[in-house]
């Protein structure tokens, strides 16, 4: 409740903000009726146009479908998808009645190709029909704060209600890019996935032209309906900062992407973080009840637009007890850090000293014979 109630007081915050970042001098000019650019690391709004109104999303829906699906685990397990499922309209993997897939090659047809047959296939698999796994999406939504967001279908095919904001859309794929399997996906131009009955090897080809277009784009995922227009998420890094974009019902989407970048990554910065080092955990088994632990050499560099080092908030992330022995430079914890509420990133903790068995000294020979003596005393009493 705590982490909602975070969430959804930081959205509200964003939202305000959006109706003020376009107002700043030197920004690009775009077309879209609702857009952002956040700091992928932050979350911080570096521009945006109507980025708190809720308008249809097309299928960047299929973000949320496939975090989900790669969430729920056995993504190699083989499967017969649903026949009726796979039986919609509009972009497709190509599935056909009786083919056996994965869960893995589901998230490929649904990043790349867009197919709605394969965003339904995952609904159905994952919660027996459309109608449930709205609910898990709907369920999930809350869970990350995104206020202005309903899910109705899972490929983003028009449903009443349906719908989200630029913002929103672009803390879902802030979230679903700290999946590395999404992250590889999203990023590919071209995969190579298994599917059929029986499964045999199929290239699938990506829509996003943003890839090959803009030097540093890894993701994230496109869409168009006549509602909604072009809808685009996209994200990327360059010289270590890291961008997310989102443009709604835009014409002009990829030419408002590069402008977009090209001025984020002329205004943002990289700060360099100095954590605490006066971190320790409970240890069971060692002379000491505490272990000291301490982050690596590693320098932590944070993508920031206005947020300054003296932001962040730091908490260990830790089993209830480290047990011993541990010896200095094991990896012991977890560092997590935060901004605003939001979890930016986390770290490695390692222990600072050694931390051997607590040595038990052993009873003396005499006192051994004692005690056994007296329980067989004991026993003799008992089984005379």
């Amino acid at each position: 409740m705590k982490r909602f109630i975070t969430a959804v007081c930081t959205a509200f915050f964003a939202c305000a903000v959006c109706g003020l970042s376009a107002e700043a001098e030197g920004e690009p000019q775009i077309s879209a009726k609702g857009a952002v650019l956040i700091s992928a690391d932050t979350g911080e709004i570096v521009y945006s146009v109507n980025c708190d109104e809720k308008l249809p999303m097309a299928s960047t829906t299929k973000i949320m479908t496939t975090l989900l699906c790669l969430e729920s685990g056995n993504l190699y397990e083989e499967f017969e998808v649903d026949g009726d499922a796979i039986m919609v309209e509009g972009s497709s993997m190509g599935l056909q009645k009786g083919d056996i897939v994965t869960k893995y090659a589901l998230c490929c047809g649904m990043l790349l190709p867009s197919g709605n047959d394969s965003a339904n296939a995952t609904a159905v698999k994952l919660a027996g029909s459309i109608e449930n796994f709205a609910v898990m999406m709907n369920d999930k939504a809350r869970e990350l704060g995104l206020s202005r967001t309903w899910f109705v279908t899972p490929s983003g095919l028009e449903g009443e209600g349906h719908g989200s904001s630029a913002y929103d859309m672009a803390m879902l794929a802030r979230e679903a890019l700290k999946n590395e399997i999404f992250r590889e996906i999203c990023s590919s131009p071209t995969i190579k996935v298994e599917f059929g009955n029986p499964p045999y090897t199929r290239w699938l080809k990506n829509t996003n032209k943003l890839l090959t277009m803009y030097e540093g784009v890894y993701g994230v995922k496109t869409g168009f309906t006549d509602e909604a227009g072009r809808c685009l998420v996209s994200a990327c890094e360059r010289d270590g900062k890291n961008l997310i974009c989102v443009t709604l019902n835009d014409g002009n989407d990829w030419n408002d992407h590069m402008a977009m970048y090209d001025y984020g990554f002329s205004v943002v910065k990289n700060i360099e973080l100095n954590p605490p080092e006066n971190f320790s955990v409970d240890i069971a088994g060692a002379e000491a009840d505490r272990l000291s632990l301490t982050v690596g050499d590693e320098p932590v560099r944070i993508t920031a637009f206005s947020a300054d080092s003296d932001d962040f908030d730091y908490q260990v992330i830790s089993s209830p007890f480290v047990y011993a022995p541990v010896v200095a430079g094991d990896e012991t914890a977890e560092l997590s850090i935060s901004y605003n509420g939001r979890e930016v990133r986390r770290i490695p903790l390692y222990a600072d000293e050694d931390a051997p068995f607590k040595m038990v000294e052993k009873p003396q020979k005499n006192g051994r014979k004692s005690i056994l003596k007296k329980l067989s005393e004991k026993l003799s009493k008992v089984f005379p």
